[in-house]
This record gives C-alpha cells, sequence and structure tokens, in this order.
C-alpha cells in the first residue's frame, strides 16, 4: 500500500508542477467596472501606487473581500484593490444593457447642452454608480424624467462579528480572616430650636414649565433627475438642474423665467433669403413636481414683424411625457398627455394649420411601463462562480483521471 500512495504524490508533486501559473489566486466572484475609468491601487491605502486603469464595463475577477474594498483582476491580469461601491454586479450591467435598448425607440424631447462635464448615474439616485461623464458642451437627447427623494446615505457595509465576552479570572480566596467593621458613631444631638424648625411652612407654588410644541418634520429633499441619451446610444440618469435645452435664443427669451422641458419644430417658414421653424415647447414654472408641464406654447415666425408671436398658449394644466409631434400629412399636428381633474390622464392632439390650432381628438391615455432601473449594490457585488471546485478536488480529479 505505501508504493501505491508514494506514486500518487509524485504524480501529483508533478502536475502541480507542471501547472500554467500555480500562483494564481483563484476568483471567488465577478463584477464589472461602472465608472467611466476606474484605478486600482496596489494596496489598500489611498495614496498607493496605481496598478492599472481599467474602462466601464470591463469584466472583472474578485480575489479577495476586506470590509468595503475588493481585490480584483482584469483580463488582462492587472490586479488591484478598489472601493466594491465602483463596480457593477452582472445583473446590474446587465440591467444597464436592458434599459438601453428599452428606451432606444422613446422619442427625444429635445436636445440639452452640457456646460460642465456631468456623471450618467444607471439610476435616479446621487449614490447609485456612475458610468459614463457627459464630456462638456456635448448634447444630449432628453427622453424622461423622473422626481426622487435625495438619498444620500451611503450602502452600509458588512459588520463584523462582534467578540465573544471573555470571562472574568476570580481572584483566589485568601484565608486570612476577615476583621469585623468598627462601631457606629454616635448620634448628633438635634438642635435647641427643633421644634420651631418642625413647623411646616406654606408651599409656594411653582409656575408651571411651558410646553414645547412639536415642530412638524420638515419636507424631504427631493431631486430632479432627466433620462437622457448620447449620440451614441448610451441611457442614464442626470440631474436636471445641469441641462440646459438647446432651443434658439431668439425663442428661448419668452420663457419668463420659467424652465424649458421639451420643445419641437413644428415646420419652417421661408421669410425671404432666411428660413424659420415654428416651435412647440412646454414649460414649469418651477422644478421639483411629480408632473412635467405646467403650460404649452406654440410660436410661429411673422413674416410681416420678422420676429416669433404667440399663435396658442395653456397654462395651468398638468402634464406628462410623452409629448408626441407629426409633420407627415398636410398640417403639422402633436398630443399632449394632461392630467384630468380625477386624476385619470387623457391625450389631447391638436392639428396646426395656417396659424390656426384646434383640438381634433381627445381619447384616455394608458402610460406605458416604466424601463427598470438597475438596482444599487447593498453591501457587495453578488457572488459568481461561487460553486468552482477548489485546488485540491481540482488535483484530485486529474490523478484519478490519470490513473483510470
Amino acid at each position: 500500500m505505501t508504493l501505491p500512495r508514494a506514486a500518487i504524490f509524485v504524480v501529483a508533486g508533478f502536475l502541480v508542477s507542471c501547472s500554467p501559473d500555480p500562483a494564481r489566486p483563484p476568483a471567488v466572484g465577478e463584477a464589472y467596472v461602472g465608472p467611466a475609468s476606474l484605478n486600482l491601487r496596489q494596496e489598500l491605502a489611498p495614496k498607493s501606487a496605481v496598478s492599472g486603469t481599467l474602462k466601464h464595463g470591463e469584466k472583472l475577477d474578485i480575489l479577495e473581500y476586506r470590509r468595503r474594498f475588493v481585490k480584483v483582476r482584469s483580463s488582462q491580469g492587472v490586479e488591484g484593490w478598489t472601493d466594491m461601491r465602483q463596480l457593477l454586479t452582472p445583473e446590474q450591467m446587465a440591467g444597464l444593457q436592458r434599459m438601453a435598448e428599452g428606451v432606444s425607440q422613446y422619442p427625444s424631447h429635445g436636445a440639452a447642452s452640457v456646460y460642465e462635464p456631468l456623471n450618467m448615474h444607471s439610476e435616479p439616485n446621487r449614490v447609485s454608480p456612475s458610468f459614463w461623464q457627459v464630456p462638456e458642451n456635448a448634447k444630449v437627447d432628453v427622453i424622461g424624467h423622473k422626481l426622487t427623494p435625495r438619498i444620500q446615505a451611503a450602502p452600509s457595509a458588512p459588520v463584523p462579528p462582534k467578540p465573544a465576552p471573555q470571562k472574568r479570572k476570580t481572584k483566589e480566596r485568601q484565608s486570612q480572616t476577615k476583621l469585623p467593621p468598627p462601631p457606629l458613631p454616635p448620634a448628633p444631638k438635634p438642635p435647641a430650636n427643633w421644634v420651631a424648625l418642625s413647623v411646616p411652612k406654606e408651599e409656594a407654588e411653582e409656575p408651571e414649565a411651558p410646553k414645547q410644541e412639536s415642530k412638524p418634520a420638515g419636507p424631504i429633499p427631493m431631486d430632479d433627475w432627466s433620462l437622457v441619451r448620447t449620440k451614441d446610444g448610451k441611457v442614464g440618469w442626470v440631474l436636471t438642474r445641469m441641462l440646459n435645452m438647446a432651443i434658439p435664443d431668439e425663442v428661448a427669451q419668452y420663457a419668463e423665467g420659467h424652465r424649458i422641458t421639451s420643445y419641437f419644430p413644428l415646420g419652417q417658414v421661408q421669410d425671404g433669403d432666411t428660413v424659420k421653424n415654428n416651435w412647440l415647447w412646454t414649460t414649469i414654472v418651477k422644478g421639483l413636481e411629480p408632473y412635467e408641464f405646467d403650460s404649452f406654447r406654440v410660436f410661429v415666425w411673422s413674416r410681416k414683424h420678422h420676429r416669433y408671436e404667440t399663435a396658442y398658449i395653456e397654462r395651468n394644466v398638468v402634464g406628462h411625457f410623452p409629448v408626441e409631434v407629426s409633420t407627415s400629412g398636410d398640417a403639422p399636428s402633436f398630443s399632449v398627455v394632461l392630467e384630468t381633474n380625477d386624476g385619470g390622464l387623457i391625450r389631447r392632439t391638436y392639428s396646426f394649420d395656417s396659424y390656426r390650432i384646434r383640438v381634433v381628438k381627445r381619447e384616455p391615455y394608458n402610460p406605458r411601463p416604466e424601463v427598470e432601473a438597475p438596482k444599487a449594490i447593498a453591501n457587495a457585488p453578488a457572488l459568481a462562480g461561487g460553486n468552482e471546485a477548489s485546488p485540491y478536488a481540482r488535483l484530485k480529479e486529474r490523478v484519478k483521471r490519470l490513473f483510470h
């Protein structure tokens, strides 16, 4: 029995020595790079040297967890440490792709300019992964809107287990005899006027303390988010206040301090050597509302006065996206989704013919289902490949196949 066992260990040592990368640690999970670029550190210290720079969407193998930090390895073999909040799980990466495919056919509500680099998030939340950065002076298409609470709490890290309480060592009993306590001193004599002091005095009424009125809880801070689409098809959420709708200034000057939420061309007008567009826009007095606009307006170019004039305006409405425009046919038309007094939604279609605008259709509207955004990381990226066999099991299997 000794010789076969010795032969097995010799063959096993030979197979291990012939392994292409015996020192390569196995992966315990997988994740994807979240930001546009991610630096890996050689050590956990923030000032540690950078071992490599990765791009958004690169697949990583997770090698080790240490609180909220993870050691990862790229497909090129670069290893380093990073914050797990900078990573996306396979489910989140697939969710980003589904979201981009789901809104690829959504109509644009106008192009918006970005005057400084702007982070795109995977969901309307400030602490959600930022997977892309819109460069300065770039333009994006606005395709959606959402109002969400401003949640700044970072994802909670795994709490380490509490150590078991240690038992205190009891002192050995001493064999010495304990001495009794000393006798109590004699009680002091009462004062000479103890009888006068015993007469009760009239208790003065204390004023009642004023009741503290409970202050009502303040409003929950909210954020306005816009769903945008870049020219190369990337879709994500950005803060609405960082966008500026790129409608021409000769029309934007009539906004009267209201924020423009969408705009559409409604055909062209030839005025001498110049060509001007007629415009439809929607505006809102102030942001942070669960709807998209409270007024819509149609501008036409006047050949007589050589300026834009209002052809139609409707105020004090509760309007929702999408706003649709059709320029096919004899006359352009547009439709808006408005909220009724009973909370329902109707789609109202208008015809635009010879500077006259009239309602041609009213019908109930059923909102389209929202595109589900990938959910945020709770504690750590989901493990993938967790059932991978251990190195000992793989070695045992190779020895078994060799002898059989």
